[in-house]
Protein backbone atom coordinates (compact mmCIF):
# COMPACT_ATOMS: atom_id res chain seq x y z
CA UNK A 1 0.00 0.00 0.00
CA UNK A 2 2.92 2.39 0.87
CA UNK A 3 4.73 1.76 -2.48
CA UNK A 4 1.97 2.80 -4.78
CA UNK A 5 0.73 5.50 -2.18
CA UNK A 6 4.56 6.82 -2.20
CA UNK A 7 4.74 6.56 -6.52
CA UNK A 8 1.71 8.56 -7.12
CA UNK A 9 2.92 11.20 -4.42
CA UNK A 10 6.44 11.54 -6.37
CA UNK A 11 4.64 11.62 -10.04
CA UNK A 12 2.70 14.85 -8.86
CA UNK A 13 5.80 16.27 -7.19
CA UNK A 14 7.64 15.76 -10.94
CA UNK A 15 5.05 18.38 -12.02
CA UNK A 16 5.49 20.66 -8.59
CA UNK A 17 9.27 20.45 -8.86
CA UNK A 18 8.87 22.11 -12.29
CA UNK A 19 6.80 24.32 -11.75
CA UNK A 20 8.23 26.11 -8.85
CA UNK A 21 11.29 26.27 -10.94
CA UNK A 22 8.94 28.62 -13.44
CA UNK A 23 7.67 30.47 -10.74
CA UNK A 24 11.01 30.71 -9.12
CA UNK A 25 13.27 31.88 -12.11
CA UNK A 26 10.08 33.82 -14.03
CA UNK A 27 8.18 35.59 -11.23
CA UNK A 28 9.67 35.60 -7.82
CA UNK A 29 13.07 36.00 -7.57
CA UNK A 30 13.64 35.34 -3.46
CA UNK A 31 13.29 31.89 -2.19
CA UNK A 32 12.90 33.11 1.36
CA UNK A 33 9.63 35.49 -0.10
CA UNK A 34 8.93 31.86 -1.97
CA UNK A 35 8.77 29.89 0.80
CA UNK A 36 6.99 32.54 3.26
CA UNK A 37 3.99 32.24 0.58
CA UNK A 38 3.85 28.71 0.47
CA UNK A 39 3.80 28.42 3.81
CA UNK A 40 1.03 30.95 5.11
CA UNK A 41 -1.39 28.08 3.07
CA UNK A 42 -0.75 25.61 5.70
CA UNK A 43 -3.26 27.10 7.73
CA UNK A 44 -5.88 26.09 5.56
CA UNK A 45 -4.91 22.32 6.72
CA UNK A 46 -6.85 22.76 9.70
CA UNK A 47 -10.23 22.29 7.82
CA UNK A 48 -8.89 18.74 7.59
CA UNK A 49 -9.18 18.14 11.96
CA UNK A 50 -13.45 18.32 10.84
CA UNK A 51 -12.50 14.92 9.31
CA UNK A 52 -11.41 13.69 12.66
CA UNK A 53 -11.12 16.29 15.57
CA UNK A 54 -7.95 15.59 18.03
CA UNK A 55 -6.03 17.85 19.94
CA UNK A 56 -2.41 17.18 21.13
CA UNK A 57 -1.07 17.41 24.82
CA UNK A 58 1.53 19.60 25.14
CA UNK A 59 4.64 17.24 24.60
CA UNK A 60 2.61 16.08 21.34
CA UNK A 61 2.33 19.84 20.38
CA UNK A 62 6.15 20.96 20.57
CA UNK A 63 6.78 17.92 18.78
CA UNK A 64 3.86 18.70 15.86
CA UNK A 65 5.40 22.53 16.03
CA UNK A 66 9.12 21.43 16.03
CA UNK A 67 8.19 19.24 12.72
CA UNK A 68 6.47 22.03 11.15
CA UNK A 69 9.23 24.51 11.74
CA UNK A 70 12.03 21.76 10.43
CA UNK A 71 9.96 21.59 7.41
CA UNK A 72 9.68 25.30 6.95
CA UNK A 73 13.61 25.71 6.91
CA UNK A 74 13.66 22.90 4.87
CA UNK A 75 11.65 24.52 1.91
CA UNK A 76 13.43 27.98 2.13
CA UNK A 77 16.91 25.67 1.95
CA UNK A 78 15.17 23.57 -0.84
CA UNK A 79 14.21 26.62 -2.62
CA UNK A 80 17.71 28.25 -2.68
CA UNK A 81 18.73 25.64 -4.46
CA UNK A 82 16.50 25.75 -6.82
CA UNK A 83 16.76 29.27 -7.47
CA UNK A 84 20.79 28.83 -8.56
CA UNK A 85 20.09 26.36 -10.71
CA UNK A 86 17.92 24.12 -13.05
CA UNK A 87 15.61 21.38 -10.94
CA UNK A 88 17.40 18.62 -12.86
CA UNK A 89 20.94 19.64 -11.56
CA UNK A 90 19.50 20.30 -7.94
CA UNK A 91 17.36 16.65 -7.55
CA UNK A 92 20.37 14.41 -8.09
CA UNK A 93 22.16 16.35 -4.87
CA UNK A 94 18.99 16.45 -2.39
CA UNK A 95 17.75 13.25 -4.24
CA UNK A 96 20.62 11.07 -3.54
CA UNK A 97 21.63 12.42 0.24
CA UNK A 98 18.04 12.24 1.07
CA UNK A 99 17.48 8.51 1.49
CA UNK A 100 20.80 8.59 2.76
CA UNK A 101 20.56 10.48 5.64
CA UNK A 102 16.94 9.15 5.92
CA UNK A 103 18.40 5.73 6.62
CA UNK A 104 20.92 7.15 8.98
CA UNK A 105 18.60 8.69 11.09
CA UNK A 106 15.98 6.32 11.19
CA UNK A 107 18.48 3.65 12.69
CA UNK A 108 19.39 6.13 15.20
CA UNK A 109 16.01 7.63 16.44
CA UNK A 110 13.59 4.93 14.97
CA UNK A 111 15.04 1.56 15.08
CA UNK A 112 14.72 1.34 11.86
CA UNK A 113 16.15 -1.41 9.97
CA UNK A 114 16.14 -2.50 6.27
CA UNK A 115 16.33 -6.89 5.47
CA UNK A 116 19.36 -7.80 3.04
CA UNK A 117 17.01 -7.84 0.08
CA UNK A 118 15.62 -4.38 0.74
CA UNK A 119 19.23 -2.58 1.23
CA UNK A 120 20.09 -3.98 -1.72
CA UNK A 121 16.62 -2.71 -3.52
CA UNK A 122 17.61 0.56 -1.73
CA UNK A 123 20.90 1.29 -2.98
CA UNK A 124 20.12 0.36 -6.14
CA UNK A 125 17.18 2.56 -6.29
CA UNK A 126 19.78 5.38 -5.22
CA UNK A 127 22.10 5.00 -7.73
CA UNK A 128 19.49 4.50 -10.34
CA UNK A 129 18.04 8.10 -8.95
CA UNK A 130 21.38 9.46 -9.62
CA UNK A 131 21.77 8.08 -12.97
CA UNK A 132 18.75 9.54 -14.05
CA UNK A 133 18.58 13.00 -12.30
CA UNK A 134 22.44 13.96 -13.37
CA UNK A 135 23.57 15.41 -16.91
CA UNK A 136 25.98 13.20 -18.34
CA UNK A 137 29.26 12.21 -16.32
CA UNK A 138 32.22 10.80 -17.10
CA UNK A 139 32.14 8.91 -13.99
CA UNK A 140 35.69 7.18 -15.20
CA UNK A 141 37.71 10.43 -15.22
CA UNK A 142 38.24 10.42 -11.30
CA UNK A 143 41.05 12.85 -11.70
CA UNK A 144 38.94 15.07 -13.45
CA UNK A 145 36.54 15.05 -10.77
CA UNK A 146 38.57 15.46 -7.70
CA UNK A 147 40.21 18.43 -9.03
CA UNK A 148 36.58 19.89 -10.04
CA UNK A 149 35.55 19.03 -6.28
CA UNK A 150 38.95 20.55 -5.29
CA UNK A 151 38.41 23.65 -7.38
CA UNK A 152 34.84 24.38 -5.93
CA UNK A 153 35.51 23.56 -2.47
CA UNK A 154 39.18 25.13 -2.39
CA UNK A 155 41.98 23.40 -0.40
CA UNK A 156 44.19 24.40 2.33
CA UNK A 157 46.71 26.57 -0.01
CA UNK A 158 44.28 28.98 -0.52
CA UNK A 159 40.35 30.15 -1.61
CA UNK A 160 37.88 29.32 -3.57
CA UNK A 161 38.01 30.96 -7.68
CA UNK A 162 35.22 33.61 -7.99
CA UNK A 163 33.58 31.25 -10.72
CA UNK A 164 32.82 28.02 -8.64
CA UNK A 165 31.18 29.68 -5.14
CA UNK A 166 28.09 29.63 -7.07
CA UNK A 167 28.43 26.43 -7.53
CA UNK A 168 29.71 25.78 -4.22
CA UNK A 169 26.42 27.88 -2.46
CA UNK A 170 24.44 25.16 -4.70
CA UNK A 171 26.23 22.38 -3.13
CA UNK A 172 25.79 23.17 0.16
CA UNK A 173 21.76 24.34 -0.06
CA UNK A 174 21.17 21.29 -1.50
CA UNK A 175 23.05 19.16 1.11
CA UNK A 176 21.14 21.30 3.72
CA UNK A 177 18.03 20.94 2.23
CA UNK A 178 18.57 17.13 1.84
CA UNK A 179 19.26 16.72 5.91
CA UNK A 180 16.35 19.12 6.63
CA UNK A 181 14.18 16.47 4.33
CA UNK A 182 15.38 13.50 5.91
CA UNK A 183 15.08 15.21 9.88
CA UNK A 184 11.66 15.89 8.98
CA UNK A 185 10.24 12.89 7.58
CA UNK A 186 12.13 10.84 10.40
CA UNK A 187 10.50 12.64 12.84
CA UNK A 188 7.18 12.68 11.34
CA UNK A 189 7.56 8.97 10.87
CA UNK A 190 7.84 9.26 15.07
CA UNK A 191 4.97 11.56 15.40
CA UNK A 192 2.44 9.45 13.19
CA UNK A 193 3.42 6.10 15.55
CA UNK A 194 2.20 8.16 18.76
CA UNK A 195 -0.64 10.26 16.93
CA UNK A 196 -3.61 10.03 14.42
CA UNK A 197 -2.65 10.49 10.80
CA UNK A 198 -4.58 13.40 10.49
CA UNK A 199 -4.00 14.66 13.82
CA UNK A 200 -0.38 15.10 13.21
CA UNK A 201 -0.55 16.08 10.12
CA UNK A 202 -2.46 18.74 10.74
CA UNK A 203 -0.67 20.24 13.98
CA UNK A 204 2.49 19.75 12.11
CA UNK A 205 1.65 22.17 9.31
CA UNK A 206 0.28 24.48 11.63
CA UNK A 207 3.85 24.58 12.90
CA UNK A 208 4.72 25.79 9.87
CA UNK A 209 2.56 28.30 9.38
CA UNK A 210 3.25 29.45 13.05
CA UNK A 211 7.13 29.74 11.67
CA UNK A 212 6.12 31.96 8.51
CA UNK A 213 4.95 34.80 10.75
CA UNK A 214 8.25 34.20 12.98
CA UNK A 215 9.82 35.28 9.90
CA UNK A 216 8.37 38.21 9.87
CA UNK A 217 10.31 39.83 12.81
CA UNK A 218 13.76 39.30 10.70
CA UNK A 219 13.44 42.74 9.36
CA UNK A 220 15.52 41.87 5.85
CA UNK A 221 13.08 39.27 5.20
CA UNK A 222 10.28 41.18 6.24
CA UNK A 223 11.07 43.56 3.35
CA UNK A 224 11.63 40.58 0.97
CA UNK A 225 7.91 39.62 1.35
CA UNK A 226 6.53 43.28 1.66
CA UNK A 227 8.10 44.15 -1.79
CA UNK A 228 6.97 40.31 -2.52
CA UNK A 229 9.26 39.97 -5.82
CA UNK A 230 6.70 38.92 -7.86
CA UNK A 231 5.93 41.14 -10.19
CA UNK A 232 3.85 39.61 -13.34
CA UNK A 233 2.62 36.81 -10.68
CA UNK A 234 0.32 39.39 -9.43
CA UNK A 235 -1.82 38.95 -12.58
CA UNK A 236 -4.71 36.24 -12.50
CA UNK A 237 -3.59 34.00 -14.86
CA UNK A 238 0.01 34.09 -12.64
CA UNK A 239 -1.90 33.43 -9.37
CA UNK A 240 -4.32 30.56 -11.09
CA UNK A 241 -0.59 28.85 -12.08
CA UNK A 242 0.36 29.58 -8.68
CA UNK A 243 -2.21 27.91 -6.90
CA UNK A 244 -2.70 24.87 -9.18
CA UNK A 245 1.02 23.96 -8.07
CA UNK A 246 0.42 24.56 -4.54
CA UNK A 247 -3.01 22.79 -4.73
CA UNK A 248 -1.23 19.84 -6.45
CA UNK A 249 1.78 20.05 -3.92
CA UNK A 250 -0.37 19.55 -1.14
CA UNK A 251 -1.80 16.84 -2.56
CA UNK A 252 1.31 14.94 -3.35
CA UNK A 253 3.06 16.16 0.40
CA UNK A 254 -0.56 14.73 2.16
CA UNK A 255 0.42 11.39 0.09
CA UNK A 256 3.83 11.11 0.84
CA UNK A 257 3.40 11.83 4.76
CA UNK A 258 0.43 8.90 4.37
CA UNK A 259 3.49 6.58 2.80
CA UNK A 260 5.76 8.01 5.40
CA UNK A 261 3.18 6.50 8.12
CA UNK A 262 3.06 3.35 6.66
CA UNK A 263 6.61 2.26 5.43
CA UNK A 264 9.94 2.76 6.00
CA UNK A 265 11.04 6.36 5.96
CA UNK A 266 14.38 5.70 4.30
CA UNK A 267 12.69 3.02 1.67
CA UNK A 268 10.20 5.83 0.74
CA UNK A 269 12.99 8.22 0.09
CA UNK A 270 15.09 6.37 -2.23
CA UNK A 271 11.81 6.16 -4.25
CA UNK A 272 12.86 9.25 -5.74
CA UNK A 273 14.08 7.85 -8.64
CA UNK A 274 10.75 7.28 -9.56
CA UNK A 275 10.12 11.02 -9.35
CA UNK A 276 12.98 11.67 -11.70
CA UNK A 277 12.05 9.38 -13.84
CA UNK A 278 8.94 11.31 -13.98
CA UNK A 279 10.66 14.79 -13.51
CA UNK A 280 12.89 13.41 -16.58
CA UNK A 281 9.85 12.91 -19.02
CA UNK A 282 8.23 16.24 -18.19
CA UNK A 283 10.73 18.51 -18.43
CA UNK A 284 11.78 16.70 -21.98
CA UNK A 285 8.30 16.96 -22.93
CA UNK A 286 8.11 20.78 -22.03
CA UNK A 287 11.32 21.28 -23.88
CA UNK A 288 10.10 20.06 -27.09
CA UNK A 289 6.89 22.14 -27.23
CA UNK A 290 7.85 25.18 -24.94
CA UNK A 291 11.50 25.30 -25.85
CA UNK A 292 11.32 29.16 -25.06
CA UNK A 293 10.22 28.37 -21.44
CA UNK A 294 12.21 25.34 -20.64
CA UNK A 295 15.25 23.78 -22.47
CA UNK A 296 16.30 20.27 -22.13
CA UNK A 297 19.69 18.93 -24.19
CA UNK A 298 19.20 15.40 -24.94
CA UNK A 299 22.46 13.75 -26.20
CA UNK A 300 22.82 9.74 -27.37
CA UNK A 301 24.91 9.74 -24.11
CA UNK A 302 22.77 11.33 -21.52
CA UNK A 303 19.55 8.75 -23.00
CA UNK A 304 22.01 5.78 -22.39
CA UNK A 305 22.92 7.27 -18.86
CA UNK A 306 19.15 7.84 -18.14
CA UNK A 307 18.09 4.57 -19.65
CA UNK A 308 20.02 3.02 -17.29
CA UNK A 309 19.34 4.81 -14.50
CA UNK A 310 15.68 3.86 -15.30
CA UNK A 311 15.72 -0.17 -15.62
CA UNK A 312 18.15 0.47 -12.40
CA UNK A 313 15.20 1.99 -10.20
CA UNK A 314 12.71 -0.32 -12.17
CA UNK A 315 14.85 -3.51 -10.74
CA UNK A 316 14.76 -1.88 -7.27
CA UNK A 317 10.77 -1.24 -7.50
CA UNK A 318 10.16 -4.71 -8.37
CA UNK A 319 12.29 -6.17 -5.53
CA UNK A 320 10.22 -4.15 -3.27
CA UNK A 321 7.07 -4.88 -4.71
CA UNK A 322 7.78 -8.64 -4.66
CA UNK A 323 9.39 -8.25 -0.90
CA UNK A 324 6.32 -5.85 0.15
Amino acid sequence: MWLLVAIIAYFINAGVYVGDKFLLSKKIHSSVAYAFYVGIWSFLNIFLLFLDPWVPNLHEFILDMFAGLIFLATLIFWYKALHQSEATRVAPIVGALTPVFSFILGFIFLGEKLSERQLLAFVILVIGGVLISVKHTKFYEVQAVFNRIRAIFGNTLGGIHAAYRPTQRLIVNSVVAAFFFAAFYVLIKYVYTTQPFIGGFVWSRLGSFVGVNLMLIVPAWRKLIAEKHIGESSKPKNLAFFFLVRISASVAFILLNRAVSLGNVALINSLQGAQYIFLFLIVLFLSAKYPKVLREEIGGAVLFQKIVGGLLVAIGLYMLMVNV
